[in-house]
């Protein structure tokens, strides 16, 4: 099958679509795995050995499906998404806000990633700051496709997608919180 072929049919804009909403759930399994395994946010859960592992597979989940959906975009001749747009946001022709924010979604999450494999390097508190920036990554992540997303115009997958939002946020609400030193 040639590449025109492929282009003139649906294939790349369905491959666009649905790794993009792959690597938003895997995105969220990583934050929700990862405040889980925290001791005073999910208690129970924070030693948990499974909880730990589905954290570290869902971390390099997200990236392969980031890529390809960011890769199918670039192909795709009616996206018309550039080089450029995904270095420089807000730049595209359409919709420039919220293919912007797919845009400063991903940089933050490469920002975490290299912080993650160089974390022997760093000292805990810049590691912590850098990998706090996931928190940040997947709101944008997230508005990224509310805004942009044509699959979310399906009410199950709008459902699923707010109802995964709510859960991280009352976590991570919930997280913050245990953070706050209390004053005597």
């Amino acid at each position: 099958m040639s590449l025109s072929l492929l282009l003139a049919g649906q294939t790349v804009w369905i491959v666009a679509r649905s790794t993009g909403v792959a690597a938003l759930i895997a995105l969220s399994l990583s934050l929700l795995t990862g405040m889980a395994m925290r001791p005073k946010s999910l208690t129970w859960l924070s030693t948990n050995r499974a909880v730990s592992e589905l954290h570290s597979y869902a971390t390099v989940l997200w990236l392969p499906l980031a890529i390809a959906h960011v890769l199918a975009i670039l192909i795709d001749p009616y996206a018309g998404v550039r080089l450029l747009d995904l270095v420089v946001p807000f730049q595209v022709s359409y919709g420039a806000f919220a293919v912007g924010l797919g845009t400063i979604s991903v940089q933050l999450l490469a920002v975490v990633t290299i912080a993650a494999l160089m974390r022997s390097r760093l000292r805990r508190d810049s590691w912590l700051a850098l990998h706090r920036l996931s928190y940040v990554a997947f709101a944008a992540a997230f508005l990224h496709g509310v805004l942009s997303g044509t699959d979310l115009a399906y009410p199950w997958l709008m459902g699923v997608a707010w109802l995964a939002a709510a859960i991280l946020a009352m976590f991570g609400a919930r997280r913050a919180l245990h953070a706050i030193p209390v004053r005597a």
